[in-house]
């Protein structure tokens, strides 16, 4: 049986389709559609159950990917570090949102690299929880933090760390605010008050209202910024009260530059989860990477 197809049919119920299996492959369309038929025809079953978005794969499908998948991934694993692997330096791509993976992943990644590290050289994007997730299933990143667990056995998705959210504001902020009438009165001792987010649909402000307040914000943000860390900024100046990560501002709240409003009984939290292309962790400085990250995360909790 000829391996480059048992390869293209392993990809393809990977990815429950042709079109993302074929980008992944580097290869066409057809030429993927031509690949599983003709490894059809040699089987004499058919593997795949054709659907109008993607395919499904029959028992003998998910039968054949059991068997031959942990076999494909150990000749890939080879391919992909020769057999001297402690002699090369391996690059990792990595993705996630910029806040988190700037102010805490790639810190950690780091003790990787360098002249006493394990042979791991660093390449980082930014994104959305969509174009990171789609960049890793297309090929693109080696491992990528998301804040949404995929679906489908073309990625595979293991719990890291939680995120716990905190509503701050400048101290003169919070002084007009007052935290008895906050405690009394609840989100309307907030209302129309500035508030500064991330987007206009409030992501973070709208997550803390519902989960404390059991209701949604009535304000409209007043300083809009796709970036956490200015966010922090622009609340640390004035501009309003924001809702944001407890690792991302704990040093402000420390030096009084902002103040936190409310001690929920039960904050709100957000998961992050890492997020690998199915059977690359037999790749060992994917393997090498996810391990470490997933051990320095127990700190951040």
């Amino acid at each position: 049986m000829d391996l480059a197809l048992l390869r293209t049919f392993v990809t393809v119920h990977r990815a429950g389709s042709f079109t993302r299996a074929a980008a992944l492959l580097g290869l066409s369309q057809p030429a993927v559609t031509s690949q599983i038929r003709t490894l059809e025809r040699q089987l004499g079953r058919p593997l795949f159950l054709r659907q109008a978005r993607g395919v499904t794969p029959t028992t003998i499908g998910d039968e054949l990917a059991h068997k031959a998948a942990p076999h494909l991934d150990a000749l890939v694993e080879i391919a992909e570090t020769g057999l001297d692997d402690e002699s090369s330096v391996r690059t990792l791509h990595l993705a996630g949102p910029p806040e988190f993976t700037a102010e805490r992943a790639l810190p950690a990644l780091t003790e990787l690299t360098g002249e006493d590290g394990q042979g791991l050289a660093l390449r980082a994007s930014f994104g959305t929880t969509e174009e990171v997730l789609e960049g890793l299933a297309a090929g693109h990143h080696d491992l990528a933090i998301s804040t949404a667990r995929p679906r489908g056995a073309l990625l595979t998705a293991t719990p890291l760390c939680d995120e716990e959210h905190v509503l701050v504001a400048a101290p003169r902020q919070a002084e007009v605010i007052g935290a008895q009438k906050l405690r009394r009165r609840g989100a309307s001792a907030l209302e129309n008050l500035p508030v500064v987010e991330v987007h206009e649909s409030l992501p973070f402000v709208s997550r803390y209202w519902a989960s404390v307040f059991d209701s949604r914000p009535a304000a409209s943000g007043t300083v809009i910024v796709p970036d956490l860390r200015a966010v922090l900024a622009c609340a640390i100046a004035g501009a309003g009260l924001a809702v944001l990560p407890r690792y991302l501002c704990a040093a402000a709240l420390e030096r009084g530059d902002v103040v936190e409003l409310l001690e929920p009984a039960v904050p709100p939290l957000r998961t992050y989860v890492l997020v690998v292309r199915t059977g690359t962790l037999a790749m060992p400085h994917i393997a090498r990477a996810h391990e470490w990250l997933l051990r320095t995360a127990a700190d951040w909790c």
